[in-house]
């Protein structure tokens, strides 16, 4: 399960339809609907919130506006608490930021190349607007492997 720290803007289609789809499921889990990933450590962020399916919900609505943006058709029914992001309700530290940002472009430079010279620029990427950013080392969710 990837659920990117990042703005959605930088990921390519494929990565796109899979934070979507991915993050759909940790709606379920969230919801008690499934057995799987329960304890998958990804979601400890948004168990942390005062609200934890809210929150997946506006992670979902800004997933959903970035495939509007797009010109992409994400079913929005498929959120269960849509609203939109009123600003940050949680932290992502910078040091989970830039491995997230190797990761990706690892990833772009495979699957979608053509992509990878549009975000050659950016030294700090944007986080999702779900997060704050802080100081700070990978988070201990992380794979130490950067790999999801």
């Amino acid at each position: 399960m990837r659920i990117w720290s990042l703005h959605p803007a930088y990921l390519d289609r494929q990565g796109l339809v899979a934070c979507w789809r991915e993050t759909l499921l940790a709606q379920a889990v969230l919801a008690g609907r499934t057995r799987g990933y329960v304890s998958h450590p990804q979601l400890e962020r948004f168990r942390g919130a005062s609200d934890p399916q809210g929150a997946v919900g506006q992670y979902l609505s800004v997933l959903a506006d970035e495939a509007d943006a797009r010109g992409y058709r994400f079913d929005r029914t498929r959120i269960e608490h849509p609203s939109p992001v009123v600003g940050p309700l949680a932290d992502v530290t910078d040091g989970q930021l830039l491995v997230e940002w190797s990761h990706l472009r690892r990833k772009l430079a495979e699957r979608s190349p053509d992509e990878l010279p549009r975000w050659a620029s950016v030294v700090v990427p944007r986080p999702h607007p779900l997060f704050a950013v802080v100081p700070g080392p990978i988070a201990s969710w992380e794979r130490a492997d950067g790999a999801s």
